[in-house]
């Protein structure tokens, strides 16, 4: 009996982290996984809770418990980084990070041994690595991506410099940022443990987190430390140096993470050099073009692209055989590494033709990952995350600010007439100011 309790416990853990927009597909390592990560009593009490933040209030209720109780477990929860924590109008919420970037990550942003980090980095490394499909999930499941790349600012010629914008910045984000958490990486921990160690030797301690996330890290466990504005900037130079790539949460308002990634260490670059050619992250809103006139052939370029989106061709030029970088632009990132290492500075970023449009905060990206992944009842109807008005006029108003196509799409998937009438009189307004 024991034995089935147990296997509930995490059965039903499991079915409420797929209740995120970003799931986790069940598999025997997956269960493994969270059987490192929570113990059973814990599995069963963070099955029970909303997927939304919540309050100590709520919790203790949904537990059945005394408030005091409840927050013992809550603290403790947050020691492990299975919760967050923030405060709105002086009171204190919590929240379930997705498994990533989230609970997964967390596990090794620091060296910890109430956990078998070993053991736990061979789990991901199969889970990830080897069957695939939370991968696959997690970066091709929606149009909408969980991640966007950001350009090296330091190869920005001046004409770049005038057009770039605040959020495709990283040196941005460190500026605006309230809280900065500066953390071990969790890719580059999970494949030295798994027995894969980084190809390029970067550096571990540039995981950089934002706001209340690098709040609750630093504060909870010790899963980050607080930084300033300074050594922030010094761990983007230190990442640009070592040629990584800067890949940040896909929202133009407040990002959680920038994470400096490598090409043989990331899942999001492996899965860019694995499924090829269809894009892991949004990319940034350059793409390199070669200078031929100065470039000399060197191929230094293509040994930095960190998704073999460069490749060397031989070309005769007067009578003589010569090499030239060709850029897959079907491929490209647009992070500028390449660029980085040229030696002459024959590698120019411009502008990509097309814009990449950013969602502008993690409750656009939410409500647009979920219509795309047809989950947005999920997000609705979750018995605890909606229960009020405020919450559900939050997500309303998003929708109600998307193309009429997934708007469409958003009311089918709702299958709500308040929803329907929301966005007739929306129609109607919009037909009435032309």
């Amino acid at each position: 009996m024991g034995h089935i309790t147990s296997k509930d416990a995490y059965k039903n853990l499991e079915d409420r982290i797929n209740w995120f927009t970003q799931g986790a597909p069940p598999s025997d390592t997956f269960y493994k996984i969270l059987q490192v990560l929570y113990t059973e009593k814990e599995a069963k009490w963070v099955a029970l809770l909303p997927v939304r933040p919540f309050t100590l209030k709520k919790a203790a209720r949904i537990w059945g418990t005394t408030e005091a109780k409840a927050e013992k477990v809550l603290d403790h929860l947050c020691e492990k980084a299975l919760l967050v924590d923030s405060t709105y109008r002086g009171v204190r919420r919590f929240v379930m990070p997705p498994p990533m970037a989230g609970f997964i990550e967390f596990a090794l942003m620091r060296t910890r041994g109430d956990i078998d980090q070993k053991y736990l980095s061979e789990l991901y490394y199969q889970y990830m690595n080897v069957e695939e499909d939370f991968v696959k999930d997690l970066f091709y499941a929606t149009e909408t991506k969980l991640g966007r790349v950001y350009v090296q600012e330091p190869v920005l010629t001046t004409e770049n410099t005038l057009h770039i914008l605040d959020h495709e910045r990283a040196s941005h984000i460190v500026e605006e940022a309230a809280y900065i958490g500066l953390g071990t990486c969790y890719c580059r921990h999970k494949a030295f443990h798994a027995g894969h160690p980084c190809e390029i030797d970067a550096p571990w301690d540039v995981c950089l987190t934002f706001g209340n996330v690098a709040r609750s890290l630093a504060e909870h466990g010790g899963h980050a430390r607080l930084i300033s504005k300074e050594e922030a900037m010094d761990a983007l130079e230190r990442s640009y140096d070592a040629g990584l790539v800067q890949i940040g949460e896909n929202v133009r308002e407040d990002p959680a993470f920038i994470c400096n990634c490598c090409g043989c260490c990331c899942e999001a670059l492996q899965a860019a050099r694995k499924f090829s050619p269809m894009q892991p992250v949004a990319t940034t809103n350059y793409i390199p073009s070669v200078e031929d006139t100065t470039c000399i052939g060197c191929g230094k370029c293509e040994k930095a692209c960190p998704i073999f989106a460069i490749s060397m061709e031989e070309v005769r030029e007067g009578g003589k055989k010569k090499k030239r970088p060709v850029v897959d632009t079907d491929i490209c990132l647009g992070c500028g590494v390449c660029a980085s290492r040229c030696p002459n500075g024959s590698l120019k970023l411009k502008r990509r033709p097309v814009q990449v449009i950013t969602p502008v905060n993690s409750t656009h990206r939410f409500v647009l990952q979920a219509i795309e992944k047809g989950t947005l009842q999920n997000l609705i109807f979750d018995n605890q995350a909606f229960a009020n008005h405020r919450a559900m006029a939050a997500v309303f108003g998003v929708i109600l600010n998307l193309p009429p196509l997934k708007q469409a799409l958003a009311s089918k998937q709702f299958k709500s007439v308040y929803l329907d009438k929301l966005l007739s009189s929306a129609v109607n307004k919009s037909r009435k100011k032309k």
